[in-house]
């Protein structure tokens, strides 16, 4: 069983990467676009450059996307988890202790989420494992004897 479900690892480790992408990326067009029907909780968009709401949606709309599509996943995903973790800190905690009472649930969990993408790479269908192998198909193949120059 363990064999079967250590086969399967990067392709749950790419739909998750998908997910946590889209889900993220949404939070970010809500803030900048108003899109999907929501608003930034003020009954608007974010105001263009308002720190630090504007640039914490750029994040999210850009880091979402490039983790949905898995280009760049490990920088991006870095990026988005520290700007969840300071998001947390400096909104979320000091409203109270426990991210249950203070409503950063979803900060936290994506913080954590992104941390992870950044060691686990995009895993399956991902743009970054499509690249990495047409970039190791187009280089030479070593030959057997290599000249020895005199």
């Amino acid at each position: 069983m363990s064999g079967r479900l250590d086969s399967a690892q990067p392709y749950a480790l790419g739909l998750f990467r998908i997910v946590v992408g889209l889900l993220f990326a949404c939070h970010g067009a809500v803030a900048l676009l108003g899109a999907l029907g929501g608003t930034d909780g003020k009954g608007g968009t974010v105001e263009l450059g308002a720190w630090p709401h504007w640039y914490a949606g750029l994040i999210e709309l850009v880091g979402g996307s490039l983790v949905l599509l898995g280009l760049g996943t490990r920088v991006a995903a870095f990026i988005s988890s520290g700007a969840m973790a300071y998001a947390y800190f400096s909104v979320h905690q000091p409203e109270a202790l426990w991210p249950v009472q203070n409503d950063g649930e979803g900060a936290a969990m994506y913080c954590w989420a992104m941390f992870l993408l950044v060691f686990t790479g995009s895993g399956a269908f991902g743009l970054d494992r499509l690249f990495t192998r047409r970039a190791r198909a187009a280089q030479p193949k070593p030959t057997e004897q290599t000249p020895v120059a005199a």
